[in-house]
C-alpha cells in the first residue's frame, strides 16, 4: 500500500513514562521515532504519580549503601506474584530494571536517587523496610523552558488550581526530564492530539497505524514497530462494564485520555488481553465534584460499613486495601460509600496525610454531606445512617485496642509500610476527643492493569500464543507482570518502562520490514 501520509521506523503511542521510555531508547539506537499522545499534554498518568520506579539491585540504590541481592529480590517477587504470570516475564522485570537505569545513567541527563518506600507484603520473607524503590533526581522548572506548557501539570496545579512549581519532582521530574531529552534528539517527533484507532497489517505483520487528529484521519507508515504504552482503559465505562472492572469512572485518577483506544485497536489486529477485570486500587476520599480519590498515609479513625463495623486494617497498603473494599462488597454485600470514622484530635479534619489531590474547602464536603460530624458517636451513627449500638461498640472495642496496643481484629501496624506514617508506631490512637466526625469513602483506582499479552521482549502475542510481527506493548496497556498483586510502590511505572525500553531494543535489532 502506498497511500501513506506519514512514515517512521518506530511509533510509540503515549506519552507517560513507558511512552517516553521507548521512544528515548528507540532514537537513541538510531531509529526515527514518532510519539503520539492522545491528549493535549505529554504524561499521561506517570505526570501524576510520585514517578517511583521499584527496580531491585540497581546502581541508585547500590550508592545508598543496599545490601540487597538478587536472588532475594526475586525470591520475593516470586512469593507475592506466584505463577500468574509467567516466570520469564517477570526475570524480563527483575533484570531489565538494573539495565534500564545503567543505560539511562549513561547520559548525564539522568540520574536517579534511593527514596525508601517499604516493600507492600512485608511479612513476606525478603520483603525490604526501606523497599526496592528509586526516583529520578529533582530539578528547576525553568529548565523546561516552552516545554513546561506541554507537560501535564500534577494533581494539585491542574485541578485544585495551585500555583506551578518552581522545581520538578517526582513524576513531573520524570517526564519532564524524558521530554528534554526527546525535544534535543532530532530523529524525535512529538506530537499531542494524535490518538491510535487501527493498525494496518500486511502480510501478517504491522505495517502501519491509522490515527485520529481532530476530525481527519491519517495513515502512517511503520518500517520496525508500534509501541502501544497507552496506559488502560479506566476511563471508559462500557470497557469497564464489558469486563467487570470494579468501581467507577469517577473513581480513577487517570487523566481524560485513558479510553482504551489503542488497546483495543491491538486487540482487534488480534492481540490475546488477560487480567482484564484488574485495576491497581486504593481507598478513595469521595470529592465534591462526585471524584473517589487515591488516598494515602491514613494515620488514625476506622473505616466502618453500613453495619457501623470494621472490615479492614485502615492502613494497609492501597492495592491491598481496595481489594479488601471490593472483597467486602462481594461477600458481605457492603454497600458505597463506607465511612472514615475519627475524633476531633485535627480540629475535625480527616487523619490523612497525603490525600493525593489536596483537600478542598471542608465548607464543600459538608453541604455535599460527605463530611459529618455529631457530638457522640451514637449521634454520629444517626447522621451517617449506621446503627448506632454496633458503631459504638465496634468504637469502644477499638479504644480497647489502641489501649493494649494492639488490633485483636486486623492486626493493623503489622506492616512495614503501616508504620512508614507513624514513626515506627502502629497507629492505634484511641476514638475519644469529640465532636466526633465521618469522611465518606468509596474505590479509587490508580489504572486498569489488564492488556495485551507479552513475551519478555514486549512482542505482543495472538490468541494462539503467536508474536504479532511489528507489535509491542507496555504499561497498564499490557497485561501487568505483577498480575494480582501490587508487590511495591514504583512496580506499574517501572514495569512500563522496562517492558518499553525491551521492545525499543528489539525493534532496533531487527530488519526494516522484518
Amino acid at each position: 500500500m502506498t497511500d501513506w501520509d506519514d512514515t517512521c521506523d518506530v511509533l510509540v503511542v503515549g506519552s507517560g513514562a513507558g511512552g517516553m521510555s521507548g521512544a528515548y531508547t528507540a532514537a537513541r539506537e538510531g531509529l526515527d521515532v514518532l510519539l503520539i499522545e492522545a491528549t493535549d499534554q505529554f504524561g499521561g498518568m506517570s505526570a501524576y504519580s510520585g514517578g517511583g520506579m521499584w527496580f531491585p539491585c540497581n546502581a541508585a540504590l547500590k550508592r545508598a549503601g543496599s545490601q540487597d541481592t538478587m536472588e532475594h529480590a526475586r525470591a520475593y517477587y516470586r512469593a507475592v506474584v506466584g505463577d500468574r504470570t509467567p516466570e520469564s516475564l517477570q526475570d524480563a522485570y527483575l533484570e531489565g530494571g538494573r539495565a534500564l537505569i545503567d543505560y539511562l545513567e549513561r547520559d548525564r541527563q539522568f540520574r536517579f536517587m534511593a527514596f525508601p518506600w517499604p516493600d507492600y507484603f512485608g511479612r513476606v520473607p525478603h520483603a525490604l523496610p526501606e523497599g526496592r524503590h528509586i526516583v529520578l533526581e529533582s530539578f528547576p522548572t525553568e529548565e523546561l523552558g516552552p516545554l513546561k506548557t506541554q507537560l501535564r501539570p500534577a494533581l494539585p496545579e491542574e485541578r485544585r488550581g495551585a500555583e506551578p512549581p518552581t522545581v520538578l519532582a517526582a513524576g513531573q521530574a520524570l517526564i519532564g526530564r524524558f521530554l528534554l531529552a526527546l525535544s534535543r534528539m532530532p530523529n524525535v517527533r512529538l506530537r499531542t492530539n494524535t490518538a491510535l484507532t487501527d493498525l494496518i497489517l500486511e502480510d501478517g505483520r504491522i505495517a502501519g497505524a491509522v490515527v485520529r487528529v481532530g476530525d481527519a484521519t491519517s495513515r502512517i507508515a511503520v518500517r520496525r514497530g508500534v509501541i502501544i504504552a497507552a496506559g488502560g482503559f479506566e476511563r471508559n465505562g462500557a470497557l469497564r462494564e464489558r469486563y467487570g472492572v470494579p468501581g467507577e469512572v469517577a473513581g480513577s485518577m487517570a487523566p481524560p485520555g485513558n479510553l482504551g483506544q489503542a488497546l483495543q485497536a491491538a486487540i482487534d489486529a488480534g492481540a490475546a488481553v488477560d487480567l482484564m477485570d484488574q485495576a491497581w486500587w486504593s481507598p478513595g476520599l469521595l470529592q465534591p465534584d462526585g471524584a473517589a480519590t487515591f488516598t494515602v498515609g491514613i494515620d488514625g479513625g476506622i473505616f466502618v460499613d453500613q453495619d457501623g463495623r470494621r472490615f479492614v486494617s485502615e492502613t494497609l497498603p492501597y492495592d491491598r486495601l481496595g481489594r479488601e473494599v471490593i472483597t467486602a462488597m462481594k461477600t458481605r454485600g457492603m454497600t458505597l460509600p463506607y465511612w472514615l470514622v475519627y475524633d476531633d484530635r485535627d480540629g475535625g479534619m480527616p487523619p490523612i496525610q497525603y490525600p493525593n489531590l489536596p483537600f478542598d474547602d471542608p465548607a464543600a464536603y459538608r453541604a455535599a454531606g460527605l463530611w459529618r460530624s455529631a457530638p457522640t458517636i451514637e449521634a454520629l451513627a444517626e447522621v451517617i445512617g449506621v446503627p448506632g449500638d454496633a458503631l459504638a461498640a465496634t468504637v469502644a472495642r477499638f479504644n480497647a485496642f489502641a489501649a493494649e496496643g494492639r488490633d485483636g481484629d486486623f492486626e493493623r501496624g503489622a506492616e512495614l509500610y503501616e508504620r512508614m506514617f507513624t514513626g515506627g508506631a502502629a497507629a492505634l490512637e484511641p476514638i475519644s476527643r469529640g465532636p466526633f466526625h465521618a469522611a465518606a469513602f468509596g474505590l479509587s483506582d490508580l489504572g486498569t492493569k489488564g492488556g495485551v499479552k507479552v513475551d519478555e521482549a514486549a512482542r505482543v502475542l495472538d490468541t494462539h500464543g503467536e508474536v504479532i510481527p511489528g507489535l509491542y506493548a507496555a504499561g497498564n496497556s499490557m497485561a501487568a507482570v505483577s498480575g494480582e498483586a501490587y508487590p511495591g510502590g514504583g512496580n506499574p511505572i517501572g514495569s512500563s518502562m522496562v517492558f518499553a525500553h525491551l521492545a525499543a531494543l528489539n525493534i532496533s535489532k531487527q530488519g526494516s520490514g522484518t
